[in-house]
């Protein structure tokens, strides 16, 4: 027979709470879970993968009811492949948009670092002819679709600073 793990070890190897893991059960992100003559929970070593499969997909931003309909569809057996493999395409389109969202942010992160370096060095090598003020306007940090918006918002008319 296979290994069975307590709560308390199962919350320990996945990094939540023992009232966390009742609440997945609960919530039906798990099938039930198996128990001791003395009704203590026992995780197989099934549940433990399955466990870890959550998350994984909590740890991307998927919210917990995609998670319930995934493990509503998992209880329905292989008939669900399809759909199940559907829902986990969109899941990674979406996670691959935010990617790329903090891609860019991390791009202009890091030119904003090298800025503040430069300027740093000139400042202290009392440089007069580092230009100071020249961030008035950083596209790197604002999208151009909410730089519009504001600007619409700020002067009435679309364009105009």
């Amino acid at each position: 027979m296979s290994k069975t793990l307590t709560i308390g070890q199962v919350a320990r190897a996945i990094g939540v709470s023992p009232h966390t893991l009742r609440y997945y059960e609960q919530a039906g992100l798990l099938r039930p879970i198996g128990r001791s003559s003395a009704g203590h929970r026992l995780y197989s070593p099934a549940d433990l993968d399955w466990l870890q499969f959550v998350m994984r997909l909590k740890a991307t931003g998927m919210p917990i009811a995609s998670i319930q309909a995934f493990s509503e569809l998992r209880a329905q057996g292989e008939a669900t492949y399809g759909a199940r493999c559907r829902m986990l395409a969109e899941h990674r389109d979406g996670v691959l948009s935010r990617l790329a969202d903090l891609q860019a942010s991390l791009v202009a992160i890091t030119d904003k670092i090298a800025w503040y370096e430069t300027a740093a060095q000139m400042a202290l090598g009392h440089d007069d002819n580092f230009p100071t003020q020249t961030q008035e306007k950083d596209s790197s940090w604002i999208k151009e679709s909410t730089l519009h918006a504001r600007t619409r918002t700020v002067t009435g008319k679309a364009g105009k600073n």
